[in-house]
């Protein structure tokens, strides 16, 4: 399981005052990303696609996504991903399909193992 929190104010929102819908899209692709990822140790992993259902408008505050993963162990993964908002209501959820890349993890800055 991944758990992300974001702190988001009028700077993302639409022109009618609520949160954009590619802001719900980022959180809830990178907690199902994170979710998925946790399975994999020597490979990027890569959105191949992501549904999304919007529930509830978000004006803003701390919004918690909340990824897991379902299905997949080996070159294709899918997890799912909710978000939920300030008041503790689900306000989106969506679910994601990730490949493996080419790309190593330790070939990446923050994947790097110290030394």
């Amino acid at each position: 399981m991944a758990r992300i929190r974001f702190d988001l104010d009028e700077r993302y929102n639409h022109a009618a005052g609520a949160i954009h819908g590619t802001s719900y899209f980022k959180m809830l692709d990178d907690a199902a990303f994170y979710a998925a990822n946790s399975l994999v140790s020597d490979r990027f992993l890569l959105t191949t696609g992501f549904n999304l259902l919007f529930t509830r408008p978000m004006t803003g505050g701390t919004v918690t996504a909340e990824g897991r993963w379902v299905s997949g162990q080996r070159r294709v993964f899918v997890a799912e991903a909710r978000l939920i908002d300030a008041e503790g209501e689900e306000a989106a959820r969506g679910t994601g399909t990730f490949m493996k890349s080419r790309i190593p993890l330790s070939s990446l800055d923050g994947y790097r193992l110290p030394g």
